[in-house]
């Protein structure tokens, strides 16, 4: 009997044994790749990769300033696009999976998912027109003596936020829909307003879904560079670094590549006793 049993966990183990194999190859072989690369050199005078043991690329990359800053502020700009995107995330997020009506519910998801169908591009340049000069953004705050924020860092931040934003509503959504109406009763049976029933009941309750949300925003944040050309002017961040210097030096573009890797990593690491991998 027990045979029986364990014939469909084997198949399925064998099923599965392949798509694991191949993330195993893919993935992780990249990453092992990326690693083990950044210990070579290159030719100074061919910019030809010189397979050539040294960790001169590590300590050019933790010992000059440069890349301290630039690591830095790609931290701070992805901690800040992670923290907007809560921020604007949570009463969407609420409405969709516990003030709208049921039937409309599924509509609502689908609206949020609607922008990932978007071209990464299209969205992004279209951020470069609402924020250039003279643009729709000055034009709607020129009457209150404003004007838009122009091609920086503070745009690299909105349009970042804009382009993971349903990467956080949807997990949140998940978190809310799936809260007990007995608790959010108790709570109000027991006085608490909605401040009190917010802070002390939801919030804990859905800040596993919060943390995984932040999974995506943050590590997404601290990858990107294509949104940085295009609404950065000036801003230069550890992906626009790295890919300045692909084509040059190989090898020190692959140590700064291991950066916001070990970072993400870190990351997981702190927030994986919140109980957010779970909600992945």
């Amino acid at each position: 009997m027990r045979a029986l049993h364990r014939r469909p966990r084997l198949r399925l183990a064998l099923l599965l044994s392949a798509p694991l194999a191949w993330l195993i190859v893919a993935y992780l072989g990249a990453l092992a790749a990326l690693f083990l690369s950044a210990f070579w050199t290159t030719d100074p005078f061919t910019s030809d990769v010189v397979r050539t043991w040294t960790t001169a690329n590590f300590r050019e990359v933790l010992t000059t300033s440069v890349y301290w800053h630039v690591a830095l502020r790609t931290l701070g700009t992805a901690l800040a696009v992670t923290a907007v995107d809560i921020v604007v995330a949570f009463p969407i997020a609420f409405w969709t999976a516990r003030v709208a009506a049921p039937r409309y519910r599924h509509l609502l998801v689908v609206a949020v998912l609607t922008p990932l169908w978007a071209s990464y591009l299209v969205k992004a340049y279209a951020w470069r027109t609402i924020l250039s000069t003279g643009g729709p953004l000055d034009w709607a705050l020129k009457p209150f003596g404003l004007s838009g924020p122009g091609y920086g860092l503070p745009a690299v931040i909105i349009v970042l936020a804009y382009l993971w934003l349903p990467y956080m509503i949807l997990p949140i959504h998940a978190g809310l829909a799936g809260l007990p109406d007995d608790v959010l009763d108790a709570a109000a049976d027991l006085g608490a307003r909605g401040w009190r029933t917010f802070r002390s009941v939801v919030l804990p309750l859905v800040l596993p879904s919060v943390a995984a949300g932040s999974v995506f925003t943050f590590s997404l944040s601290l990858g990107d560079y294509i949104a940085v050309q295009i609404v950065g002017g000036k801003t230069q961040l550890i992906g626009n670094a790295i890919y300045s210097d692909v084509t040059l030096d190989l090898p020190l573009a692959a140590a700064l590549g291991t950066i916001p890797v070990a970072v993400v990593v870190l990351y997981l690491l702190a927030i994986r006793r919140s109980g957010a991998l779970d909600s992945l």
